[in-house]
């Protein structure tokens, strides 16, 4: 499935699902969920069992919303990307104070060397975010890839906040402009 693909689902799916109409949804997470997937398992750094877990709970919070998505403000991908993203940076951020919570604990994280791989590729989102100017590689990067709020950004990169919110900004009509 290319971008063109994701972007020209039927308008009549989404008032199917809408309606209730489970098989309509299974076709909705057939096209979407290695898509999303992909994203969120970058966002959690290839924790594949959270990813899943993650993917689990964004198509189940589509679901339960779908009546909540509105065509006229944009693309049923962009707006099930926004809850998957989301959806994974609290699971993130749901990890990392765990970790903070059990540093008495003798816990030793280790990333599975045989783990499957993912891409994003499949939209073209690696391809589109290597275009980018480097500064802008980085910002797209921390922000949406590896859950790092503004602030964050701001204090790693050693930047003040307007200009990270500013160069954000400008990187991501680079981005919509990149896809049109």
């Amino acid at each position: 499935m290319n971008y063109n693909d994701i972007q020209n689902l039927p308008y009549d799916l989404v008032q199917k699902i809408k309606s209730g109409e489970k098989k309509s949804f299974e076709l909705l997470y057939d096209q979407y969920a290695p898509a999303l997937y992909g994203i969120i398992l970058k966002i959690l750094q290839q924790d594949t069992a959270s990813a899943q877990d993650s993917l689990q709970d964004s198509f189940v919070k589509i679901w339960k919303n779908i009546a909540a998505f509105d065509e006229s403000k944009g693309s049923i991908f962009t707006w099930m990307l926004t809850i998957a993203r989301r959806t994974a940076l609290d699971k993130l951020d749901s990890i990392r104070n765990k970790k903070i919570q059990n540093l008495d604990s003798p816990v030793n994280i280790t990333q599975n060397q045989f783990h499957t791989h993912s891409s994003i590729d499949g939209i073209g989102v690696n391809e589109l975010v290597n275009r980018l100017q480097p500064d802008h590689q980085i910002l797209i990067s921390l922000a949406y890839f590896q859950g790092y709020t503004q602030e964050e950004i701001a204090q790693k990169l050693n930047m003040p906040l307007g200009t990270v919110k500013t160069k954000t900004r400008a990187a991501m009509q680079e981005l919509r402009n990149r896809i049109k």
